[in-house]
């Protein structure tokens, strides 16, 4: 992934030797060591989880690629929040060769997206999809960083909402 051995060695040293209990109702278990992971609550999690993401979507190419949509004469494919990504495309063929790319590469490092969590959204018909027999789910709309958004474009939910929250600030003053 093109880490240098420095920060790659500090790792291996903070967690070299990691020993672990649990506790049941029955009591603790005995002592064993840990092969993986990290701490939780580490901040290490989601910094590694985003080495990993961007090392993904790069080595995808889909930066390259002609496909997605056109916004202030930019071409834009994806979308990224933490550990959710949003593949955008103009059509059904160009979605899932994104789709594709994204799986081949997250296979390459150990990682498998989960296809339960998939969505698909279009604004016109579209064929239903499997992956690895798993039928992937079509919606009218999801939420995407707290804003709904919808097939036909529609913000009505939006608007509606920040009329009510500032309704409610309005009868606090």
């Amino acid at each position: 992934m093109g880490i240098p051995d420095h920060p790659i060695c500090l790792l291996r040293n903070l967690y070299a030797g990691q020993e672990a209990t649990v506790r049941t109702g029955h009591g603790t278990t005995d002592w064993f060591q840990i092969g993986k992971g990290v701490r939780q609550g580490c901040i290490l999690s989601p910094c590694l989880f985003n080495l990993y993401a961007e090392y993904i979507m790069r080595n995808a190419e889909l930066e390259e690629t002609q496909a997605g949509i056109q916004i202030a004469g930019r071409n834009i494919n994806n979308l990224r929040y933490a550990d959710d990504t949003t593949l955008m495309a103009e059509s059904e063929e160009e979605l899932k060769s994104l789709l594709m790319k994204v799986k081949v590469e997250s296979e390459k490092v150990g990682l498998k997206l989960n296809i339960q969590k998939m969505k698909i959204m279009a604004s016109g018909p579209i064929t239903s999809w499997e992956i690895n027999g798993e039928t992937v789910e079509t919606v009218s709309d999801f939420i995407f960083l707290g804003s709904k958004i919808t097939a036909d474009g529609d913000c009505s939910h939006k608007i509606k909402r920040c009329l009510l929250l500032g309704r409610k600030v309005m009868t606090n003053l």
